[in-house]
Order: structure tokens, then sequence, then C-alpha cells
């Protein structure tokens, strides 16, 4: 029983210490609590914004090449590792045809822009005397051509007309033996017969010729002659009465002479001859006539059209021959070290398959990818620190010189390309190196300041809290730029020494 009272007591006990102690704490909480402020100062200072990015080393110069065209390759003049000068020639194709071709091609064009000069210039006083002596030449070989042909035609008729003269009886039966003798030679030009009677007079037998011409004279035996012509006739028997009532005809030509074809062909031949000859000395005339008049007239325009289109259509073809003999050479763009070098001599190359590169010996520089939300802040010519994981401890100067106007898609991330070039030179660089880019975006100086964690953003704006009679006030601000260190430029809602909560670290 004592026990249990025992029991009860301390129980009691405990109870009211826990009452007076739940009393006492109702009574901080709710009566003696009292809020404790941190406050910010608003500064001023300079600010500087900047953007880090990641990159890599790579040469200011890199150039893959290759031959714009198909063929052998003849020659290599450098290997892999090897100095180039901007312009040398690396290696070379099979071009032995390609050259005949160009050869050929100038001398078209300078062709075609000679008669084109010539033509604007007009021909010299020099050149036209020389086309009226040539005319004059073509005339008098005319006139010359005309002379002989008509000769030889003449000689070929003569033959021809003269070709197996004979006195042919005609009364059939009647021996040729005693007939008349026909000689000389035959100089008319007309053709046709002569007919022979003989006829007695008071003192003889006589002959009456007719036909092609009309005479007469007295049979004998001794050659008299024969019309005007050329002809003389004798008559071997001087017993004359043997060719009283007989009768005789001359054929001029005589067609039924065994010569008589082969004169009358060529005859024929020299007529042939003498218009061939004569047309082509007429020819030789009327182009010395035409060149002539082409030196003395006035150069019509649509022949300056036609003359000036010749010569662009040649320069074009030299242009055309030309890059195809640079397609078959590739040549050092720029100086520096050859990295690759697959080309082999009796290789069969393919176009544009890379074959050769070269990196410059003009430095490195720095590439990297901004983001969407960086791009923006970044101009060419900003001020660039960089530290690179080469060479610890160390940073580097530099200043953006490219911004990619276009944005690269790698797997769904947006990037805009940055090139960063180095103030100065440094010959430990190498290409591939990784870089800690920090790009200085804007500076200012003298600016409202105030730290990150003071400032307050949500949904209705952008606000610092301030202290007013015991009460907690937010005040509307226009923040500026930021630098790496949380530093904000305050552009408008605070001033100077002004207090502000430090609503980042705001006490328990």
């Amino acid at each position: 029983m004592k026990e249990k009272l025992l029991f009860l007591k301390k129980k009691r006990y405990i109870f009211g210490i826990i009452a007076i102690v739940l009393i006492v704490a109702i009574y901080f909480i709710f009566f003696s609590h009292k809020t404790i402020y941190q406050f910010v100062t608003v500064g001023t200072g300079s600010v500087t914004e900047s953007v880090s990015l990641t990159g890599n080393t790579t040469p200011e110069q890199s150039v893959s090449l290759a031959f714009g065209g198909s063929g052998t390759i003849t020659h290599t003049y450098f290997g892999l590792g090897k100095k180039v000068s901007k312009g040398q020639i690396l290696a070379e194709l099979n071009t032995s045809d390609l050259m005949a071709q160009l050869h050929q091609i100038q001398a078209a064009y300078t062709i075609a822009q000679t008669s084109y000069d010539k033509l604007v210039n007009g021909a010299s006083s020099t050149d036209i005397e020389i086309s009226k002596v040539a005319l004059n030449n073509a005339k008098n070989s005319y006139n010359n051509v005309v002379s002989q042909q008509k000769v030889l035609v003449a000689n070929a008729l003569s033959a021809m007309l003269n070709s197996g003269i004979i006195a042919q009886p005609n009364v059939s039966g009647v021996s040729t033996v005693d007939s008349p003798i026909i000689s000389g030679t035959y100089t008319g030009v007309e053709q046709g017969i002569y007919s022979i009677s003989i006829y007695m007079a008071g003192n003889g037998a006589y002959f009456s010729i007719s036909g092609l011409e009309q005479s007469s004279g007295k049979v004998g035996t001794v050659p008299v002659p024969f019309g005007n012509h050329g002809l003389y006739i004798q008559f071997p028997n001087s017993n004359v009465t043997s060719y009283i009532n007989n009768t005789w005809t001359v054929s001029i030509p005589n067609i039924q002479s065994a010569t008589y074809l082969t004169y009358y062909n060529a005859y024929q031949s020299a007529l042939q001859n003498q218009s061939n000859s004569i047309a082509t000395a007429q020819g030789v005339i009327d182009t010395a006539e035409a060149n002539l008049n082409q030196k003395q007239a006035v150069p019509r325009s649509e022949d300056l059209v036609i003359a000036k289109a010749q010569v662009e259509e040649a320069s074009s073809n030299v242009e055309s021959i030309n890059a195809k003999l640079g397609n078959a050479r590739i040549v050092a763009p720029i100086s520096g070290t050859i990295t690759q070098f697959d080309a082999k001599i009796g290789q069969l190359a393919s176009p544009n398959v890379p074959l050769v590169s070269i990196m410059s010996d003009g430095g490195y520089e720095v590439d990297s990818g901004a983001s969407e939300t960086d791009i923006g802040k970044i101009s060419v010519g900003d001020k660039v620190t960089m530290t690179l994981d080469a060479f610890q401890n160390e940073t580097f100067l530099g200043s953006v010189f490219y911004i990619a106007p276009a944005a690269t898609n790698t797997g769904g991330v947006i990037t805009y390309q940055v090139k960063i070039s180095f103030d100065k030179i440094d010959l430990r660089l190498k290409s591939g190196l990784t870089a800690n880019i920090n790009i200085q975006t804007k500076h200012k100086d003298n600016v409202l300041i105030l730290p990150q964690y003071a400032i307050l953003q949500n949904d209705q704006g952008t606000f610092v809290e301030t202290l007013v009679n015991n009460k907690v006030v937010q005040n509307p601000v226009t923040l500026g730029i930021m630098d790496q260190k949380g530093n904000v430029e305050i552009i408008s809602g605070v001033t100077k020494d002004e207090q502000v909560l430090n609503i980042g670290l705001k006490a328990s």
C-alpha cells in the first residue's frame, strides 16, 4: 500500500514538471519570439559578365586536298611530315593529252583575237596596197591562163582537124592509088568537107574545089595550094585523062581516121581544162577583190559581234583546259606541314577523294560551341581567358574572332560554333588540347551592386526586400549584368548604401 502511494506521488511530480515545461514553451513561442534579420548593403563597383565554355585547339588553317579529276598519278613531290609552301605542286596526274589540247586551243585563241583586232582597227595602208597588188597579179594571171588555154585548145583542135586528111573517091570501086594527095596543115577552124572535081579546058585538065572553100587550079604532079587554109593538092599520075569524070571528098575532120578518136578526146579534154583553169583564175580574182573590199570597208556591227564571240569561245576553251589541268594537280593552298599523304605513283585517282592534308604553321585557335542561351551574349572581339588541361596553372589570353551564323544540331543539342584566337603564338600548343574558356561579354564600372542571394525572383517579377516599421516590404528592381562571383548590377529600384534583407541567408 505504501509502495502504491509512493508511485502515485512520483507520477504527480513528473506530470507537474512536464506541465511547467509546456507552459514555458508556449510562452516563448507565442509571446516572447523576436525575428532576427541579416542585411546586405547596396554598394558600387565593377561587374564583368562572362560566358564559360569548353573547346579544343585546332590549327588556324587545316585543309584536306584531292584531285578534281580522275587519272593515273605520274608525279609526287612531297611526303608525310614535309614542310610545303603555298602554291607548290604536291602531286600530278598524267596531263600529256591535256597539254596538247591546250597548245591547239591557245593557237586558235590567238588567231581569233588577231582577226578581231584587225576587224576593229581596220587594214593598214600597207595591207591595202598589198591587196591591190594581189588583185592586179590575179588579173594578169587570168589573162595569161586565158591566152595559154586558148593556144592549147587551138592546138588540140588543129590536131583533131588534121588527123588523117585524105581525098576519098566518091564512086565506090575506084582505087585510091591515083587519088589526089592532100598535104600541108589545115589552119582553119571550120569543120566540113571539100568536094574535088576535074574538068577539061582548052589547054589541059583543071580541078575545081567547093564546100568549105571555093577555088580551082591546073592538075599537075607538083603540090599547089588547096584553098587558103594551108592545104596543098597534087596528082601523082601524069596521065590527067585518068582523073576525068572522077570526084573526091576531103572531110575536115576525117572521122574515119584511126587516130580521130584519140585527137577528139584530147580536144574535149583541152576544152574542159580551159573551162576549169579559167574558172580557177577567175576565183582567184574574186577572192582578191573580196579581200581588198573587206580591208577598205568599215566593219559591220554583226561582223564585230561574230568575231568577238569567236574570241570569247576560244578564251572559254582555254579556260576549260586550264581548269582540267588544275584538277589534275594537287597544289598547296597554304604553307604548313603535311599530315596526310596517300598519293602514290601509278595509282588510279578518283575525283574528290582526299589524299593529302596540310596543317598550317600560323598557330592555333580554339573551337567551341555555345548554347542558345549564351550565344546572344557573345560578340566578335570579346576578350577571352583560357586554361588548358595540358598546362596546369597557366592562363592564356585571346579574343573571339568568329561566330557561326547558323546552328549545329548534334544529337538534338543545338550549339553555335565560336572560334577564339590566341593573343600570342605558343610553340608548345598542339591540335586537340582541351581548353576551359571564359569569355568576357560585358563590363561596367561604378554601378550599383548586390549579391545574387539578396534578390528575389518569382512570377511577379524581380524584387529586393527591405524592413519598414518592422515589416518586410518587397521593392521591384531592374537587373543588369551579373558576373561569375554572383554580383548583380542593379539598374533601378535601390540606392547606394541602402540596406536590403539577405534573403538567401535569413537567420533561422
